[in-house]
């Protein structure tokens, strides 16, 4: 009977996710994550950089029963934020990149707000137990519970990917006292012999189910407070918040049937792909405040703003002449009110292109 009242309970809250909009549900059992041991090493390598938070709270990273005592359920959603489009349709020329999940409204704010509407209906319905809600930004691995829930698999570029319908997802969780029927049948692995999400990493960042953070552009771009090595520039091309490169080429993010049905929510319908690099170098803090107007980005400060723009400026100037750009990196690199950051990546770009310059002046045709 009890078995019954579980699969009940867990039919009434798919239910209730799809009256909410979200594009998958699931339900794990709260128990020690089956990957903790790597993780543990994973952090003790370094590999996760300056993300000193993942480090925080470990215990109720790796059980989430440490962090809902008496925990008997984990609960798992997920949105789809981006639908096939080839990325040929984002801006072109002066442009800097922005990853698709950040494109449309803060999927924070968006999945909280839902999520915290479920927790308020669930608590009602099933009086006496507890409801967590949790995003990202708990110490929650996402992943993990929603591989157990059914919700996909995590592939080679170690994301979660639903197969046929893709990557583009954004993943919540609401831990609870309240015993659900779990989904007993997780996905099998999907990517076989593929290998084009670690074959077109830019800075070879990905190795098969294992990503070296201080190695990734959407580290170097949105978690990383301090200089980008010069080593990383060339790779991250145009890109000034995250990347999408891995999940650009993999085959499941491509049109078929199901990815072509499945819906992308509306809060994250793109209000633009990027920003102009000559706009953002002159930004005021206004100005960004302005721009990141319920958006993700919010995360990235004025300063990793013109760092990333300084870094994709200067890839972009390998390749065509813009001196109003040239004159304002020359310009920040020279300001002693810029904050050093700023200053010493503008001075870094300035000497890469005069190598440049000089290389192809070396490599020119001489006559007589």
């Amino acid at each position: 009977m009890e078995d019954h009242a579980a699969g009940v309970a867990a039919r009434r809250v798919f239910d209730r996710c799809a009256e909410l909009g979200f594009a998958l549900s699931g339900v794990a059992s709260a128990e020690t994550i089956e990957h903790h041991r790597e993780l543990i090493a994973w952090l003790e390598a370094g590999r996760h950089g300056q993300m000193e938070y993942l480090e925080s709270h470990l215990a109720q990273r790796i059980d989430p029963r440490k962090k809902l005592l008496g925990a008997q359920s984990v609960i798992c959603v997920a949105d789809r934020y981006a639908a096939s489009e080839p990325e040929m349709q984002a801006p072109r020329g002066r442009t800097g990149r922005i990853a698709r999940y950040a494109r449309g409204d803060d999927y924070h704010r968006v999945m909280k707000r839902r999520l915290h509407e479920l927790c308020d209906a669930l608590a009602c319905e099933f009086n006496g137990h507890e409801f967590v809600a949790c995003v990202d930004t708990a110490p929650v691995l996402e992943r993990e519970h929603a591989r157990r829930a059914g919700l996909g698999y995590v592939g080679k570029n170690t994301m979660l990917i639903e197969p046929g319908v893709g990557s583009y997802l954004l993943l919540g969780e609401i831990i609870t006292t309240l015993p659900l029927e779990t989904n007993s049948q997780p996905y099998d692995d999907h990517c076989g012999s593929c290998t084009r999400c670690l074959d077109a990493c830019p800075t070879g960042a990905l190795t098969p189910w294992s990503l070296d953070a201080t190695e990734c552009i959407s580290y170097h771009t949105i978690e990383l407070r301090g200089l980008i090595d010069e080593r990383w520039h060339a790779g991250i091309g145009d890109w000034i918040f995250g990347c999408d490169v891995c999940q650009e080429v993999c085959p499941h993010n491509g049109d078929t049937p199901r990815t072509l049905a499945a819906p992308v929510h509306e809060a994250y319908r793109p209000r633009r792909g990027g920003f102009d690099l000559l706009e953002i170098l002159n930004w005021s803090q206004d100005d960004r405040l302005a721009a990141f107007t319920r958006s993700a980005m919010k995360r990235a400060k004025l300063w990793m703003m013109k760092r990333n723009a300084l870094i994709a400026a200067g890839n972009y100037l390998v390749r065509r002449r813009d001196p109003d750009l040239l004159n304002r990196i020359a310009q920040l690199a020279a300001d002693a009110a810029e904050h050093e950051v700023v200053r010493e990546t503008a001075r870094q770009v300035l000497q890469k292109l005069k190598s440049s310059s000089r290389e192809e002046h070396d490599d020119a045709p001489r006559s007589g």
